[in-house]
């Protein structure tokens, strides 16, 4: 696994762990706090409506960003592919050339 992937692995269990914790203490704030149940009701709903918004919001990132280095690894290889077949290509005509030489002296 690269350094990069490796970093953006860890700033998603980063981001993971964040969102849980706000989320255990937004919910713990709520059911400790001394309201009515029907306004606490709506408390833990508009907590979890919040906390399903910011997974998605961070979700959406993580994925555009590993869409995005997916791509970037994609064009490397490519590259790195053409680079290969020029090599092959260029050491093909050098033993070409050499043995039409070879072939040349020997008559």
């Amino acid at each position: 696994m690269s350094e990069e992937a490796k970093k953006n692995c860890g700033t998603g269990k980063f981001f993971l762990g964040t969102l849980l914790g706000a989320a255990a203490g937004a919910i713990a704030g709520i059911v400790l706090a001394p309201k009515s149940g029907k306004d606490t009701r709506k408390d833990i709903k508009d907590a979890s409506d919040k906390a399903v918004k910011n997974v998605k919001e961070t979700g959406d990132k993580l994925f555009k960003k590993s869409k995005d280095s997916a791509k970037e690894l994609g064009e490397k290889v490519e590259k790195s592919a053409k680079e290969a077949k020029k090599a092959v290509e260029e050491k093909v005509e050098d033993v070409k050339e050499t043995i039409s030489k070879k072939s040349d002296d020997e008559e």
